[in-house]
């Protein structure tokens, strides 16, 4: 499993210091992880709130855990406590809820909005004018325990190039939009997560901040029995 360190070390001489990396370790067990965390990679993503909350009760509490897939308000209560990031916020009403239990941990949660770019349905977020309208409600100036950092999407799974380019660039034209609508003055708002491992060099070439990462660090996928 030494390749993972290798991979590491590759993709990071390749990315610019100003973007992060994210080690997606889904369906990845721990010994791989720990691999990782020995290259100094400090920031995973995950996709399941149960499998999270296992991973990091066995990983060292220095880990910094980002959620970056769907999330069910009824699974917040795993991944709440320890949570760094949550990059897959597509609805007020989870905004809501994670700024509920939030609070109940006494906890500010960074979270990035989730916007559908690509030609897919089957992907969430949210379109520009539901973003638009949600951080226009009154509501959402009660939110205390969450911090908005910026914006998260994920292009459509194709060959075309110039496609992924169109989907990224229309991601960083609403972070930008957002920016100077609603958060001129906020140093917190400045995240664009675009890019995984088969597009992260077009999303990069676009403005992204952070890169999500599974396959081109740790392999195929392996699955946890």
């Amino acid at each position: 499993m030494n390749h993972i360190a290798a991979n590491i070390r590759r993709i990071r001489e390749n990315i610019p210091e100003t973007v992060e990396l994210i080690a997606v370790s889904k369906f990845k067990p721990v010994e791989m992880i720990a691999e990782a965390y020995q290259a100094g990679q400090r920031i995973f993503g995950e996709n399941k709130a149960q499998e999270m909350k296992t991973k990091q009760a066995q990983l060292p509490p220095n880990i910094q855990w980002h959620f970056i897939g769907h999330l069910q308000t009824n699974k917040l209560k795993y991944i709440i406590p320890f949570v760094q990031m949550i990059h897959s916020v597509d609805s007020m009403k989870l905004l809501q809820e994670i700024n509920r239990w939030a609070e109940k941990h006494n906890r500010i949660v960074d979270c990035l909005l989730q916007f559908h770019i690509a030609t897919e349905e089957t992907k969430f977020g949210f379109s520009y004018q539901e973003a638009e309208e949600m951080l226009s409600d009154e509501v959402s100036q009660t939110w205390k325990n969450v911090r908005l950092c910026g914006v998260m999407g994920m292009a459509t799974f194709t060959d075309d190039k110039q496609l992924i380019r169109k989907e990224f660039r229309t991601l960083y034209g609403y972070f930008s939009s957002l920016k100077n609508e609603f958060f001129p003055s906020s140093d917190a708002f400045k995240e664009v997560s675009m890019g995984m491992t088969d597009d992260y060099p077009i999303a990069i070439e676009e403005g992204s901040t952070m890169i999500r990462v599974g396959s081109a660090i740790f392999g195929n996928r392996t699955v946890i029995v």
